[in-house]
């Protein structure tokens, strides 16, 4: 980017008024999500999860990010209007993120239409609508479009990285100047730009989500083959992958992976950061696939074979009863 990043904060950075924004106010509801203690995300996503969602549908489909929904054994909405009406959760994706629920009663509310986000540049203007507290727009700047790599075996292609954060990002709206939806809102973090770490707003652009829209629907899930998954929670520290937590009964646990354990190779192919060990353990094939592992467990060199599982049949991606 040729701007220098202060040229992105000089754009209208201000709460839109309400009758400027109206559909989209109209648009948003806030979730809210009981987890029963049993849930493995129970854990370290809690037990009571708050924050956005966006009607996308006269069906009543609300779309939102997975983590607010996941293994969730009950969820409110509640529209702009203050009413509360039960919704279920009809499809989660674990690749992308995204949650979808569907309202149990008639809405009140504007749908937004969803776009393809894959036009969507740097230092395009857009609004973020959210419902977590009170329903606002706030202008946000696009800071750049990249890839994510999540420690908890996620990685997705072609984030929307914006600017200025937003405190309210947890499933919120990104919406273009027309009034579409082009993403969803995921994280706060500090994105390195330009030599200094920006407080940003990661989103989950729509690009991918509209491939696996009616799988979420019909099904619940996306049609593709599962991921091979390990359960594993690794960040990267001095060029190397460390192991900071391992999931109770997953694949990385039974076969002897432990917390500070140095991810060395994935077979013959050396792992340096997290995008490049979940590239080479998916490279491998479909959940189920073996998954040869170079391990430093201490001061000892340790090459184990895990069968890797399939992550939707260990989290329940569908709700409790």
């Amino acid at each position: 980017m040729k701007q220098s990043f202060l040229f992105l904060f000089l754009f209208l950075i201000t709460v839109i008024p309400f009758h400027a924004n109206a559909d989209l106010l109209n648009s948003a509801v806030r979730i809210k999500a009981q987890i029963p203690e049993k849930a493995r995300t129970s854990k370290f996503l809690g037990k009571e999860r708050e924050g956005s969602g966006i009607v996308i549908d006269d069906e009543g489909h609300v779309l939102t990010i997975g983590y607010l929904v996941l293994e969730a054994g009950s969820v409110e909405i509640t529209d702009v209007d203050g009413r509360v009406i039960a919704a279920a959760v009809e499809g989660y994706d674990g690749d992308s993120g995204f949650g979808l629920l569907k309202a149990l009663s008639p809405l009140q509310a504007r749908p937004l239409r969803l776009r393809d986000s894959s036009d969507i540049q740097s230092e395009e203007r857009l609004r973020v609508v959210s419902s977590q507290d009170d329903t606002v727009v706030q202008q946000v700047v696009v800071l750049e479009r990249g890839t994510f790599a999540g420690y908890w075996e996620y990685l997705l292609e072609n984030a929307i990285f914006t600017v200025p954060a937003v405190n309210a990002f947890a499933g919120a709206g990104l919406v273009n100047e027309k009034g579409e939806l082009v993403g969803i809102g995921s994280l706060f973090l500090k994105r390195n730009f330009q030599s200094t770490m920006v407080p940003s707003n990661m989103f989950v652009p729509t690009e991918a989500l509209l491939p696996i829209l009616d799988d979420l629907k019909r099904s619940g899930r996306s049609s593709s083959p599962p991921r091979p998954w390990l359960g594993v929670t690794v960040v990267e520290q001095y060029g190397r992958v460390l192991v900071q937590r391992v999931s109770s009964g997953s694949p990385a646990m039974l076969s002897g992976i432990g917390e500070g354990d140095l991810i060395l190779k994935v077979g013959n192919t050396p792992v340096k950061n997290l995008e490049g060990f979940f590239r080479s353990v998916w490279s491998l094939g479909n959940a189920g696939v073996k998954v040869p592992l170079t391990l430093l467990q201490g001061n000892e060199l340790k090459q184990l074979d895990l069968i890797s599982a399939d992550r939707n049949l260990v989290y329940r991606t569908v709700q409790y009863d």
